[in-house]
Formats: C-alpha cells, structure tokens, sequence
C-alpha cells in the first residue's frame, strides 16, 4: 500500500504537465480561414495559400465584410438575379409599413387592454384568490409580463416604422 501512493503521485504529476504541455502548445495551433473567390466566382475558405488569380475577401475570426462598400461593387450582381423596379418596390414598402401600423394598432389596443386588467398592480383578487395568495401573486406576475410585452412590441414596431423610408 504504501508503494502505490508513490505511484499514485507520479500519474497524477505525469497527467498535469501533458494537460498543461498541451494548453501551452494550442495558441501556436491555430491558422486564420480566410475566404477567396476564384477566377470562376467559387467561393473557398482555406488556411493555406491560395492559388493564382484568387480574390482575399476576408480573413480572421470575427472580419467582417458585409458592409464593406469595395467588396460589393468588386463582386458583381449574377446574371439571372432577379430585379425589381422602382414601381414594385415602393408598392411593397407601402404594404411594410401598412403592416407595420395595423400591428402597432392592434399592439396599442392589447397594451391599454393589459394595463386595465394590471390595474396599477394592484387589481382585485378573484374569488378562489382570496383564500390562495400565491395564485393571486401568480395572475399579478402574468398581468405585470403582458404589459412589459406589449410595451416592448411597440417600442420595436414604431423602431421598425421609423426605419423606413
């Protein structure tokens, strides 16, 4: 018994230094993926080095191109994509923002109609919750979520509202 705590010992010590060999060793493990486009509008994400005539886009955790103006006019629009003129678009933004105000409506309508029922959070108790506090203190938690919904529902639609055009 006494031989195998030694033993015992030593493992334990042997794991410890390949975990931290290993954590030492991850940071020089990684590459950055970088993302090309070929010559034939291929996209390819790699960590080696690219082949001639091959676009960089991007590369690196987190780099991010989207909103990048250069990159989007260096990619051209595909041929068979389809467009929508001027016409149509400004009859589909009219209809958004039809929506988008029927919503904001009937959200306003639900608010003011929670806030009657939340009673300044203070509304009579039902019958079978006057002998049961909890079930009251539950409805009063459920009025109390209604309103915080419907109020953050208006704040998000009349943000959407004020983003359009």
């Amino acid at each position: 018994m006494v031989s195998a705590q030694p033993r015992r010992a030593f493992i334990l010590c042997a794991r410890a230094i390949c975990w931290c060999a290993g954590i030492a060793v991850a940071p020089f493990a990684g590459a950055d993926i970088c993302k090309y486009v070929d010559a034939d509008g291929n996209m390819h994400y790699t960590n080696v080095a690219p082949e001639k005539g091959w676009k960089k886009l991007s590369c690196g955790v987190g780099d991010q191109t989207r909103g990048d103006v250069s990159t989007a006019k260096a990619t051209p629009t595909p041929a068979g994509f389809p467009k929508v003129d001027a016409d149509t678009q400004r009859g589909r933004d009219g209809l958004r923002r039809k929506v988008l105000s029927d919503e904001l409506d009937t959200e306003e309508k639900l608010l003011i109609e929670a806030r009657d029922a939340y009673g300044d959070g203070a509304p009579a108790p039902l019958a079978d919750e006057q002998k049961d506090a909890q079930k009251y203190a539950n409805r009063l938690s459920k009025l109390r979520q209604a309103v915080s919904l419907h109020e953050k529902n208006i704040e998000a639609l009349r943000k959407e509202l004020a983003a359009l055009k």
